[in-house]
């Protein structure tokens, strides 16, 4: 009798022990339990710590509570303005509701990763390539609001989401290093413009300050002397001074004479003015009447005799010619015009 008892009690014991280690359950601190008793939801959410269960008809399911770090799939897109681009992210999310994480949608981490997907691809296809190269604070808060729309409902609460490269064709990547070149270039020559143009002021100030003391000129001219003299050069060349060229160019030039040199002086030592010509006199031997001489050797026919009847020399050679090819002319040889006398037309008796 004894002994049934104690068999009885052992395996009671067996039975509970038994009972015990398939009910008790654990759950973590970044955990919580969520039980389906005959495949109903029950109402309490199991905490962290030791927990138990009705082995064979409750079943528990744990949810992670935690922040899941979820790489998204590079995403293959055009943007706005027709530029192929290759674009992957990263997304940051977690649980906040374990019931309806359970319930309401199979796999709460496939759906989060399809609908980031699918915002990546939407995003794309809104934005230039200029906002996803600068702009990516704003795409990825876009891109937040378009994922944790629909990931309420299934209990996940999206913390952030990332954009992480965006990859160009090769293409594109040439023509945006020839823009920042030719951008960097015109930025260099608006710096070195702005530095001549300073320079040429301030230079225009020293030369405006130095031309009215010329020995300021010279102290400078010493000064580049001395600076070129420094760097050891084997020819050192020094330019004249500008006073000494000067100095020689009026030494070469000499006196200028004075123009009323010239002139007679009166008593008193200055130049006697200028008297007016006195018109000729007509009867003036030494003055010719153009319109007589003209008369004269137009109003008569000239000869048909030759300019010259001279002989030959011996030696076949003509008579020397009036000087510049002219022929001497004869006076005796032209007709006397009527009303006058034959002898020198040029002269008036």
């Amino acid at each position: 009798m004894v002994q049934a008892l104690v068999v009885a009690l052992v395996a009671v014991l067996a039975g509970g022990l038994v009972y015990a280690m398939a009910a008790a359950r654990v759950v973590k601190q970044y955990e919580r339990g969520v039980v389906l008793r005959l495949g109903r939801l029950h109402d309490e959410v199991r905490p962290p710590g030791f927990t138990m269960i009705v082995p064979g008809i409750d079943r528990l399911r744990k949810v992670n509570m935690q922040i899941v770090t979820m790489p998204v799939p590079a995403q293959d897109g055009i943007t706005r303005d027709n530029v192929t681009v290759r674009v992957d992210a990263v997304i940051y999310f977690k649980v906040v509701d374990p019931a309806s994480a359970v319930i309401q949608v199979e796999d709460y981490r496939f759906a989060v990763s399809q609908m980031a997907q699918t915002s990546l691809r939407s995003i794309i296809g809104k934005s230039d390539l200029d906002d996803l190269l600068s702009d990516r604070e704003k795409l990825n808060q876009g891109l937040e609001l378009m994922i944790d729309s629909p990931a309420v409902g299934w209990g996940v609460q999206i913390d952030r989401v990332e954009i992480k490269d965006v990859s160009l064709p090769e293409t594109m990547k040439r023509s945006m290093a020839r823009q920042a070149e030719a951008d960097r270039e015109r930025r260099a020559r608006v710096i070195n413009a702005d530095a001549e143009l300073q320079a040429s002021k301030k230079l225009a100030q020293a030369a405006q300050q130095m031309s009215t003391q010329p020995a300021a000129l010279q102290l400078r001219l010493l000064q580049t002397v001395v600076a070129v003299a420094a760097e050891k050069n084997s020819t050192l060349v020094l330019p004249f001074p500008v006073e000494l060229l000067r100095f020689l160019e009026r030494a070469q030039q000499g006196p200028q004479p004075s123009v009323a040199a010239g002139r007679p002086q009166d008593g008193s030592g200055q130049p006697a003015p200028e008297r007016p010509a006195e018109p000729a006199s007509p009867m003036d031997p030494d003055v010719v009447d153009p319109a007589v001489t003209a008369q004269t050797f137009t109003d008569q026919p000239l000869p048909d005799a030759p300019l010259t009847d001279a002989d030959p020399g011996p030696d076949g050679s003509l008579p020397e010619a009036a000087p510049d090819g002219v022929p001497e002319f004869d006076p005796e040889t032209v007709p006397e015009p009527s009303g006058r006398r034959r002898g020198n037309p040029f002269s008036h008796h």
